[in-house]
């Protein structure tokens, strides 16, 4: 029998479980199980839908790794109990506690340079610093913090005490050093008002051995899951990963270690060595989902619609912020809806909801370029790959081009952030210098003429809404 790895992607919606052949990276099989919604959600629900994804699968793995949800935050007593239910990467109520926390830590210049990246609400050091606040029982109760793919691996584990995690996912957290490349306890401290709180072991090597399963798979040391889906797309250096789901990421693949003190770009970790800069939205998914919903079509039917009207949408220009928004850093935002008049049709409204989208992401894709530009050929990406549910939908496959002036290259559709999980369980199970090399077939690259003036309407807008709110 060929040697098989399991990959899993326990992200904000779901547990996806994809079973590959460790050679070649072709999937064997694949399952998944639901999550409960919500920003604050029993991590033990997790486990469960991990039970269910990985049935029959587990057992036929030599070896495993988890892709995880970045950021939640998720407490254990002494006993390894759950203490309170977690708080996930896109609960904002610590906005106000990661503004301390900068102050604290002596400024963006001072935070950047320790951290790497500027503290936002999703981050877990703030919202461990909200628990301290509003809820310092509870933190008196905690004996270790955890990230959730850190928690799903620790289940995976014989005994299920297994207490590790990598760099990539670590580099999230807000405690995490990129520059002195380890865990910064007096920045924990800050977070905790003062308490200590046990953290998870990291890798010497990132293709190293964490534990086992009770039955002796080799179990990775997980990584976040943009930190995942980037192996498995296997980008590298100046490539950009759009990926388009519950948030929109945009992610760079680079060699330089990143530091932009505006906050804009967040300067993690990857999971191979190098560094994985970010600008990453709270809306995306949801701005198409929204607009669904107010048309009452369906997605195919707001594709026809979006295709249907011209470029900038008659004059109509969304900006996206329905919830608040991470980027840029706007947590009590709403969305703005700008250039109707009464010859405004429902094919104006669904464009405006694409290309709001896809400006938004281009702002993301800019942000990368203007930070690590020295670093790359002309100054710009090499590549540029959308993947995500989103970036099924036929309008916004065939606008991305045009609202970001240049080709995209729209990857197969898959769950990248599990294949890349497995393709970790792989790089484990041979310890070699790099990870095994898996060809992605099916790929698609699409150009359309660029349509600048979506984007300069779209950053007028931004401009001017914002001391909104």
């Amino acid at each position: 029998m060929p040697t098989a790895v399991l990959g899993i992607d326990s992200s904000t919606q779901a547990t996806k479980a994809v079973l590959v052949d460790a050679e070649s990276g072709e999937v064997l099989a694949e399952q998944r199980a639901p999550h409960p919604g919500g920003t604050e959600v029993d991590p033990r629900a997790w486990i469960d839908a991990l039970g269910t994804a990985c049935e029959g699968l587990l057992e036929r793995a030599d070896a495993v790794s988890v892709g995880g949800q970045q950021h939640g935050m998720v407490l254990l007593d002494e006993a390894g109990e759950v203490v309170r239910p977690a708080l996930l990467w896109n609960d904002t109520r610590s906005a106000p506690q990661a503004a301390a926390l900068i102050e604290d830590i002596g400024g963006a210049a001072a935070t950047v340079d320790r951290i790497g990246s500027l503290p936002v609400a999703s981050l877990t050091a703030t919202k461990l610093r909200w628990i301290a606040e509003n809820e310092p029982a509870t933190l008196d109760r905690a004996e270790r913090v955890l990230l959730p793919h850190d928690f799903v691996s620790r289940r995976l584990s014989a005994g299920g005490d297994a207490f590790f995690t990598d760099r990539g996912d670590a580099s999230g957290t807000g405690y995490y050093s990129t520059r002195e490349e380890g865990w910064d306890h007096e920045l924990l401290r800050l977070a905790t008002g003062g308490r200590d709180l046990a953290l998870p072991e990291l890798p010497a090597a990132p293709q190293q051995v964490m534990a086992r399963t009770a039955s002796g798979a080799a179990i990775a040391a997980g990584t976040g899951d943009n930190m995942a889906a980037a192996l498995g797309l296997s980008l590298g250096p100046g490539d950009v990963s759009v990926s388009i789901g519950t948030s929109g990421v945009c992610a760079m693949v680079s060699d330089a270690r990143p530091a932009d003190a505006s906050g804009t770009v967040t300067g993690f970790a990857d999971a191979t060595g190098r560094f994985l800069p970010m600008a990453t939205t709270i809306n995306a998914a949801r701005i198409l989902d929204f607009a669904r919903e107010l048309l009452q079509v369906d997605f195919a039917g707001l594709a026809d619609l979006a295709l249907a009207s011209e470029p900038g949408a008659g004059g109509v220009t969304l900006l996206p912020y329905f919830d608040g928004e991470r980027t840029p850093n706007r947590p009590t935002a709403r969305a703005t809806l700008q250039g109707m008049s009464t010859a405004t049709t429902r094919a104006d409204i669904a464009r405006a909801a694409v290309e709001g989208l896809l400006c938004s992401l281009a702002d993301g894709i800019s942000a990368l370029e203007d930070l690590l530009g020295d670093s790359l050929p002309g100054g710009r990406a090499r590549r540029i790959v959308l993947i995500g549910g989103a970036a099924q939908n036929e309008a916004v496959r065939r606008l991305a081009p045009a609202v970001f002036g240049r080709e995209v290259t729209i990857a197969p559709e898959g769950e990248y952030v599990a294949l890349g999980a497995a393709r970790q369980a792989a790089w484990a199970l041979t310890g070699d210098e790099e990870p095994p090399a898996w060809e992605i077939a099916g790929g698609r690259t699409l150009t359309a003429e660029p349509t600048p003036q979506v984007m300069d309407a779209y950053r007028q807008l931004k401009e001017r809404t914002s001391e909104w709110s």
